[in-house]
């Protein structure tokens, strides 16, 4: 299931997926707001997890809270599901992520998480944010890159890192079925190399989320191409911008 924030309520807007299995749910991000006042996710969350229920009715059930990075427009709401019974919420840093996955090879190797029926690949993915990890569920084949690659401004904090992450990515989306890439924002309009200023709002002309492997090999050669600038760089559907 994908939900979005609103930009009304917080003009990052991402994207937050809940996915479920036969024996617990996962929520993938929290959003970037925290008052359940304003962004009701627990609530939302709850909602949803009971029709599932009622669908599929099982004795017991739990949830699994984790991020596909630790930026703080992805974990605002964790405190939400603090006294959620049944759940874990797995912290954003590097320890807790590595600990939580079986990732001890970071960055190197990849980890399963098993819903229950519903088994994903974690693939580690630093260079936007040190922590950051992309998700494979086998069951859709989507591939959620979190804010690592998506229509919009692609932030690079560590080149080397981003680069090997790509690198990685292309790797495993040779030998395994990808449908879509699904990343966490929108940022670009329908104009080829042309994004919304930061802090938009309101977008009447947006792409659609979904990339495709395809898209990460012109990343590839974007990233080869700007190997030696600086700055920002439109390449149609994505805008690459150097931080290092």
């Amino acid at each position: 299931m994908i939900l979005r924030q609103n930009k009304s309520v917080h003009y990052e807007a991402p994207f937050l997926f809940l996915l479920f299995g036969n024996e617990r749910a996962l929520l993938l991000d929290t959003g970037a707001s925290a008052d359940p006042a304003h962004f009701p996710l627990r609530e939302t969350v709850d909602r949803l997890v009971a029709e599932w229920l009622e669908r599929h009715p099982r004795p017991g059930y739990d949830l699994l809270v984790a991020h596909t990075h630790g930026h703080g427009d992805h974990i605002a709401a964790d405190g939400q599901f603090a006294d959620r019974p049944r759940t874990a919420v797995v912290g954003p840093g590097l320890d807790e992520v590595t600990a939580a996955f079986g990732l001890g090879e970071w960055p190197d190797g990849l980890g399963e998480l098993d819903l229950g029926g519903r088994v994903l690949d974690l693939i580690p993915g630093p260079g936007h944010h040190p922590a950051a990890v992309v998700f494979h569920d086998r069951h859709t084949g989507l591939l959620l890159t979190g804010d690592s690659f998506y229509p919009g401004r692609l932030y690079i904090e560590d080149r080397a890192a981003y680069s090997a992450t790509v690198d990685r990515l292309l790797d495993f989306c040779a030998t395994r079925p990808v449908r879509h890439v699904l990343g966490c924002h929108i940022e670009m309009t329908t104009t080829p190399g042309v994004d919304y200023p930061r802090g938009t709002t309101y977008q009447p002309d947006e792409p659609p989320l979904q990339l495709t492997p395809g898209h990460l090999r012109a990343l590839r050669a974007a990233l080869d191409e700007t190997a030696d600038r600086q700055g920002s760089h439109p390449y149609g559907e994505f805008v690459l911008v150097y931080r290092d």
